[in-house]
C-alpha cells in the first residue's frame, strides 16, 4: 500500500497539523478518526487493513487527518463559547485547505479534469469520528458526495452540554437538518450521492440521535440508508470492521458486501 505523510502550518488553526494519504488513486475518502484520537490511528487501529482492498485496486484514496477534539469537544472545563468557534475553525480548515489539497491530489493521481466533473469526497468516521463526518456531508453537500457514518452522536449537545447559540447550531445535525426547508437545493444533492448512517444497539453504543436523524431524513424526503444493527454490535472497532466491509462496496457504486 502506497503512503505519504504531510505536516504543514495552517493559517486557519495557526498551527501545524499532521495527515497521511493511504493509495494511489481512486475515490478521494476523509478519514476523521475517533475522540482525541490521531490521523494514524487508520493505520494503528488496523482499519488501513479493512479498506486495503479497495485501496490497493485503486478505488479507493484514503486521507487521514487529525482533529482538535482535546481543545474543543472534549474540553468540558472550558468556555463553551470558545470551545464551538475553535471547532469551526478546525470545519473551516478541513473546507479551505484540505478539501482543495485532497481534490488536487485526486485529480492528479486518477488523471481527472479538475475543471470537468469529477467525484467529490467521501466522509467516514467512527464514533465522534461519524458525528464529524456526518456534518460535513450534511453542511457541504457540493464537496463531499458520500458518507459513512458509524456510531456516531448527532447533536452537539454531546459536546457542549446544552449550551446552545448560533455556532453550536451549525454543528448539531439534528437541529439544523430538522429546519431544512422542503425546497432546498441540497435535497436533490443528497439523493443523488449514496450515504450511510449506521449503528448498533448494543453495549457503548448510544442509537437515540440515529433514530432521530432516521426520522428527519424521512420527513424531508432524504433517502441516506440508515441501518440498525443488532443489540450483539457493540461501540468498538471489529464492528466497524464489518461494517465497512459491508457498506464500502455499494458506497462506490456496487452492491453491498
Amino acid at each position: 500500500m502506497e503512503t505519504q505523510y504531510f505536516r504543514e502550518y495552517s493559517p486557519t488553526l495557526g498551527r501545524e497539523m499532521e495527515w497521511k494519504i493511504y493509495g494511489h488513486s481512486g475515490r478521494p475518502v476523509l478519514f476523521i478518526p475517533c475522540q482525541d484520537g490521531r490521523f494514524f490511528d487508520f493505520e494503528g487501529f488496523q482499519m488501513a487493513s479493512v479498506w486495503s482492498p479497495w485501496i490497493d485496486s485503486g478505488r479507493a484514496m484514503v486521507i487521514a487527518i487529525d482533529t482538535l477534539d482535546k481543545e474543543t469537544w472534549s474540553n468540558k472545563s472550558g468556555d463553551p463559547y470558545q470551545r464551538i468557534r475553535r471547532h469551526e475553525q478546525w470545519f473551516d480548515y478541513v473546507i479551505n485547505e484540505m478539501v482543495p489539497f485532497i481534490n488536487d491530489q485526486a485529480c492528479r493521481r486518477n488523471g481527472w479534469d479538475p475543471a470537468g466533473e469529477h467525484p467529490g469526497i467521501i466522509a467516514f468516521g467512527c464514533s465522534l469520528g461519524a458525528t464529524h463526518a456526518a456534518n460535513f456531508y450534511f453542511r457541504r453537500p457540493d464537496f463531499f458526495d458520500g458518507l459513512l457514518a458509524l456510531s456516531g452522536i448527532y447533536t452537539a449537545d454531546y459536546g457542549f452540554d446544552g449550551y446552545m447559540d448560533e455556532v453550536v447550531y451549525r454543528n448539531s445535525p439534528v437541529h439544523y437538518m430538522a429546519n431544512l426547508p422542503a425546497d432546498h437545493p441540497y435535497i436533490q444533492l443528497f439523493n443523488r450521492q449514496r450515504a450511510v448512517i449506521c449503528v448498533g444497539q448494543g453495549n457503548w453504543e448510544m442509537p437515540e440521535t440515529t433514530f432521530t436523524m432516521a426520522d428527519i431524513l424521512r420527513s424531508k424526503g432524504i433517502h441516506t440508508w440508515v441501518d440498525f444493527w443488532g443489540y450483539d454490535c457493540t461501540h468498538d472497532w471489529p464492528w466497524w470492521y464489518m461494517q465497512v466491509t459491508y457498506f464500502v462496496p455499494w458506497l462506490l457504486g456496487g452492491e453491498p458486501g
